[in-house]
């Protein structure tokens, strides 16, 4: 089993505002732009029968509205804010079949931001609906590893006679964008668009694994693809399509995986989907929660992989669960443990996905990506940690350039024990940030902190 870890998970947290269920859609995806930035491409989709009818020189037409605005949370700085009119001439017969679809781009430098966006009718502006969403922005273009961007989910792809002036034209390739990730019966095709970069600056002469997984709403995996690829070029394109016609109607995860075979290790770029699809009836007798952990992605771990997801979740678990685990001696047990441990924490037992777990684990990705150092994993660092068991902080204080000061961090979480304070700062210098104090129940405690961060 190769050293990559896929979470299913949606990559950010979305809060949705709407108005009478204004049927307003988007979605995004980051690429490569370079070392200190990603280019943001925002899909949306207006419903033109939603929209109200104008008619002007003998014309129909629809329009709407569409707001983004992109604030840097960190210097509370507005990289962008702007409002958009898109119009759409319109075959009144056709009005219920098709959607006004666009994409727009920004280029964003590293950093965390909110964004907000909002659809809205140009006459009825009381039709609308907003979404929310943090955004961290990591550079793909690093200079010491190959890398892949987020997935974007199409409803068609077109490479023969593209039209270089289409709005979704990109690298040789007409692709257009399905803002609602929802396909069915008579859309079975998922069609998917995403980059590869840095792949020639390790190992020129070896080749990359380049896996396409389907896993559905349960975790098991129900379709997978393979192919090798050179490292002659720094970056390429790994577009195509999987039919789902033959699934049932579930909720699925996309994934795409770079793998180094032979270094077992790998970075994979991941994408919730829905599929509706009443024709197919689902396999009672062989769905993963019959089969247990053997039908679940736990039961294809290596003995490594086991390990490691268990320091990952090490900090939730009791000392006689740790007890336990360390005594398992066979590789089905430690599966079999994996298994049961998630299923115990899962809170809501009748969907179909842990959301608990899936909160974790975005948490483990999210610490990995922001407090990894030369020699740790950003989930065994004192602030991936407190991440990890209590949640993403309320607010978060940064002072990395105080006079004859070390930099340090103050985190608070407002609705624990009556509000909690953590202190972070990096003594070494190595971004390695220590906890040095806290006023939570059994944490480190030491009031005289500030001498500790003293550059004196």
């Amino acid at each position: 089993m190769k050293k990559y870890f896929i979470a299913f998970i949606f990559i950010c947290s979305i809060t949705v505002f709407a108005q009478e269920d204004f049927k307003f859609e988007f979605d995004f995806a980051q690429f490569g732009y370079d070392s200190t930035s990603n280019y943001v491409e925002i899909y949306y989709s207006f419903p033109q029968n939603e929209l109200t009818l104008q008619n002007e020189n003998g014309s129909t037409f629809v329009s709407g509205f569409l707001e983004i605005s992109i604030e840097d949370t960190a210097n509370a700085i507005t990289v962008v804010d702007n409002i958009w009119r898109v119009n759409n001439q319109i075959d009144t017969s056709k009005i219920n079949s098709t959607s006004l679809l666009g994409q727009i781009g920004f280029v964003v430098k590293k950093g965390e931001y909110v964004c907000k966006i909002k659809g809205f009718d140009s006459i009825d502006t009381l039709n609308s609906k907003s979404y929310k969403e943090d955004i961290e922005i990591i550079p793909l273009i690093k200079k010491s590893r190959y890398s892949i961007s987020d997935i974007q989910l199409a409803s068609n792809i077109k490479s023969e006679n593209a039209n270089q002036n289409s709005l979704f034209y990109k690298n040789t390739m007409e692709v257009t964008p399905n803002p609602m990730t929802f396909y069915s019966a008579t859309m079975p095709v998922l069609f998917y668009y995403s980059e590869l970069y840095n792949l020639n600056l390790e190992k020129p002469n070896e080749k990359l694994e380049v896996q396409k997984l389907v896993y559905n709403g349960s975790g098991k995996l129900i379709h997978k693809k393979s192919k090798m690829i050179s490292r002659d070029k720094k970056s390429i394109v790994e577009a195509g399509a999987v039919n789902l016609s033959k699934y049932p109607t579930d909720s699925y995860t996309f994934v795409v995986a770079l793998v180094d075979t032979s270094a077992e290790g790998g970075v994979a770029s991941s994408k919730r989907l829905f599929l509706y699809n009443p024709s197919v009836k689902q396999e009672e007798d062989k769905t993963a929660e019959n089969l247990g952990y053997i039908g679940s992605e736990y039961g294809v771990l290596s003995d490594e992989d086991c390990d490691i997801r268990f320091k990952q979740a090490k900090y939730i678990a009791s000392n006689q669960e740790i007890e336990q685990y360390e005594s398992l001696d066979s590789l089905d047990s430690k599966r079999k443990y994996l298994y049961e441990f998630w299923l115990r924490r899962d809170t809501n037992p009748q969907t179909a996905v842990n959301e608990f777990r899936e909160d974790y684990l975005k948490r483990v990705k999210l610490a990995n990506d922001r407090y990894r150092t030369m020699n740790k994993d950003g989930y065994r660092t004192d602030r991936g940690r407190v991440m990890l068991v209590y949640g993403m902080p309320d607010q978060i204080d940064r002072y990395p350039n105080e006079t004859n000061l070390k930099p340090y961090e103050l985190w608070s979480y407002n609705s624990i024990e009556g509000g909690v304070v953590f202190v972070f700062g990096d003594i070494t210098g190595f971004s390695d940030y220590e906890l040095l104090h806290s006023t939570a129940r059994g944490e480190i405690q030491d009031r005289n902190w500030q001498r500790r961060i003293s550059a004196n």
